[in-house]
């Protein structure tokens, strides 16, 4: 399978390539930073904010199996301080981004198997995120509305919705005015273990799930 994965230089994108190479797999990246796995994986350098470089990187793609959308960022802040730039910017990466990508792939007649997208579990709402919610939010009704649309071509497309994942992101200064909240199981979610569950939709055994969101929160929810 050749696998094309946004996102792939860090975090949660970082261990899907790792799981994807481990698997055997062909691993084409996007990302503004070149990986650390760079003998592995075709890296093209892709700006996801900036449409017209996600337009040429989707032209140099070739033919992939499968889209895995995990790029992500997220800048917190309550309401009288919200900065309208940093929102737009998680709206152009976390919902234009992967449109524009499956877009173009579908404009160029490429029949995916499988779309996955990373979103996040506070995509039905948290103090302080509203802006960064919304836009994760967003891309439930994406992956709805494509799994309808592409379900005659049998593509699976499911959306991965992790609570505080143990990434750089969770230490990042921009999310400083809201502190990570550990979930009830006692620690942050493993990036390993939602490579994994990707490792699982894009698999065989996934070829019926189709239009879920798959929620890993360490009994966040609860």
């Amino acid at each position: 399978m050749r696998v094309l994965v946004s996102g792939c230089s860090s975090g949660i994108g970082q261990a899907i390539v790792r799981e994807m190479l481990g698997g055997g797999h062909q691993v084409v990246g996007l990302s503004r930073r070149q990986p650390e796995e760079e003998a592995g994986v075709e890296w093209i350098e892709t700006d996801l904010t900036c449409p017209e470089d996600i337009d040429r990187a989707a032209a140099g793609i070739g033919p992939v199996d499968a889209l895995v959308h995990a790029a992500g960022v997220m800048y917190t802040a309550r309401l009288g301080d919200l900065d309208h730039e940093l929102d737009r910017r998680m709206w152009q990466l976390h919902v234009e981004a992967p449109t524009r990508l499956l877009n173009a792939l579908t404009a160029q007649q490429q029949a995916l198997s499988r779309v996955v997208l990373i979103g996040s579990r506070t995509m039905t709402g948290a103090a302080g995120k509203s802006t960064y919610s919304a836009s994760k939010a967003a891309m439930q009704g994406l992956v709805r509305s494509w799994a309808m649309e592409l379900m005659a071509q049998q593509t699976t497309v499911n959306l991965v919705a992790p609570a505080a994942t143990n990434t750089p992101m969770l230490h990042d200064p921009a999310r400083v005015g809201v502190a990570p909240v550990c979930p009830p199981i006692g620690h942050f979610i493993d990036p390993e273990d939602i490579a994994a569950l990707v490792a699982f939709l894009l698999g065989p055994y996934a070829s019926a799930m189709t239009g879920q969101t798959l929620t890993v929160c360490g009994g966040a929810s609860l």
